[in-house]
Formats: structure tokens, C-alpha cells, sequence
């Protein structure tokens, strides 16, 4: 008997080592949220639990170095996720086309989704004090199952329909913007602090 590994979900790993980069990051993040008033105004509005610049600030890289600084490194990361994933990118490359700041405390989660209009999305880890959320990732082909049998408990980790990660301070994760994947909550009352971030392909 022959089985085959087919359709496989890669998920790019690597690490922001310095301690004093992560450091400028996180200061850089708290002097964002201070200021952002429009952003404060629209978590309120949309019920996020704690504090995000996704739908205030477009032009993080050019507010701080350290942002900018951060973008150069993302940029190599996809280039790398991009070559294991095999693309041919032709004459197109790979554009970080959006960067927001998250801030989650006690019982702050985001539920699951995709980002549309992008090919790579993910998250630096900033801050992540033990109790934080960890990230969970779906398996894509979960709607179409139907009728498929639960798993045994002790099904190995690339079977499951479900993947969960607990990152650490300066991780970062990287994968195509089309998997499903939801923060879940956090624990603990010390700040959670991420940054996120799309790819898009430009000629």
C-alpha cells in the first residue's frame, strides 16, 4: 500500500533575534497607540477588544524607523516563504502593502479570517507574556469535509483540522493569505502586542 501527501499548507517560521529591535518595536507601538485617536475611536465602534491601527494608519514605515527598519526584514522572509512555496513570480514582485499594530489585554481575541486581495499575510510577535493568545489555524478544506469522521485523539499533527501555535516574543509567521485563522483569547491582563501585514503582488 502507497499512501501520498498531497495539497500541503506551509507555514513560514523565523525569529527576530535582537533584543533591542523588538525593544524599538514595542516602543514604537505604544507611541502609535497613544496618539491614534482615530484608531481608539473605531475599536470602540467596532467592539475590538483592546487597540489596532488597521483601519487608522496606512503609513506606519514612515512614522518610525523602526517600522521601516521591520519592512526590510518582512521583505526578505517572503521572499524566502515565496521560494519554498514555489512560486513563479514571472516579472511580478512581492509589495508589504499594509502593516498595522495590534494591542490585545485580558480576554482579547480575534475570531477567525482570511485577508482577501493579498497572497501573504502574518504576524511579528512583539509581546507575549505567558496567559497571551496563541494562534489557531483551520484547515482550509474544513467546509467541504461534510460527513467526514472525527479524528482519533491521538491522530498525528498533520492530519488535524485544526493547527495551534503559541508564539513568542519575536516570532514571526508568514502564510498564504487564504488560510483561515483566528487569535484566541488571551488569559492574562499584560498586553499582547503584534504587528501584522499583507503581501500583494505588483509588476
Amino acid at each position: 500500500m502507497a499512501l501520498l501527501t498531497l495539497f500541503s499548507t506551509l507555514v513560514h517560521q523565523s525569529i527576530l533575534a535582537q533584543s533591542s529591535r523588538i525593544d524599538e518595536l514595542e516602543t514604537a507601538c505604544w507611541a502609535l497607540e497613544d496618539g491614534d485617536n482615530a484608531g481608539h475611536d473605531w475599536c470602540e465602534r467596532e467592539g475590538y477588544p483592546g487597540y489596532t491601527s488597521y483601519a487608522s494608519l496606512d503609513d506606519l514605515e514612515v512614522r518610525d524607523p523602526a517600522f521601516a527598519e521591520l519592512v526590510q526584514t518582512l521583505d526578505k522572509e517572503a521572499l524566502l516563504f515565496a521560494q519554498a512555496l514555489h512560486w513563479e513570480l514571472g516579472t511580478a514582485r512581492l509589495k508589504c502593502d499594509s502593516l498595522w499594530v495590534n494591542i490585545l489585554g485580558e480576554g482579547g481575541s480575534h475570531s477567525g479570517h482570511i485577508h482577501p486581495g493579498s497572497v501573504i499575510s502574518g504576524t511579528i510577535y512583539i509581546a507575549m507574556p505567558d496567559g497571551a493568545g496563541g494562534l489557531k489555524l483551520e484547515d482550509p478544506r474544513l467546509a467541504m469535509m461534510m460527513a467526514a469522521p472525527q479524528l482519533k485523539a491521538n491522530a498525528p499533527e498533520n492530519l488535524k483540522r485544526f493547527h495551534y501555535i503559541q508564539p513568542k516574543q519575536g516570532d514571526i509567521l508568514m502564510w498564504e493569505s487564504w488560510l483561515r485563522h483566528e487569535v484566541m483569547p488571551s488569559s492574562t491582563a499584560e498586553p499582547r502586542i503584534s504587528i501584522s501585514f499583507n503581501y500583494s503582488l505588483v509588476d
